[in-house]
């Protein structure tokens, strides 16, 4: 008997800052929005299903479009009241995802405006390839 086999492949092609702050998610959003002229919108959470036989984990998640070059920008909680997006990344209060192309000059602002927040302790850039629960972040 012939077996087949099927090979999954995460699309990981986005953009990953990690931060840190330690501030309730609308409140970071507001300041953010201020800060960097943007319109983070909240939508509907993030779910994850960690069990087939457990409710999801939700996480709160907010949303943010541009125009020209249709890049997605998504703030994402990592921690809810049952735990961790990313575990390895306790530290990490949110993660901004940036689906399709950003220059690394818009990718610079960005990182400098969030370190240029007073309530923000830590923005960086993170490869999402080397995270051991990288799937989660998949939206």
């Amino acid at each position: 008997m012939n077996k087949t086999y099927l090979k999954l492949t995460l699309d990981l092609d986005f953009t990953l800052i990690a931060i840190t702050a330690p501030l309730k998610d609308y409140v970071l959003c507001h300041k953010i929005n201020t800060r960097l002229n943007t319109q983070f919108e909240k939508i509907e959470d993030h779910e994850i299903f960690f069990n087939i036989d457990e409710p999801a984990w939700s996480f709160s998640k907010y949303y943010f479009f541009v125009e020209q070059g249709e890049v997605e920008y998504y703030l994402i909680c990592n921690k809810s009241s049952d735990g961790f997006l990313i575990p390895e990344m306790s530290k990490v209060d949110f993660f901004i995802i940036i689906k399709e192309f950003i220059d690394k000059e818009d990718l610079d602002y960005l990182i400098n405006g969030l370190n240029k927040l007073p309530d923000i302790q830590v923005a960086a850039k993170i490869d999402p390839t080397k995270l051991k629960s990288r799937e989660n972040l998949v939206i």
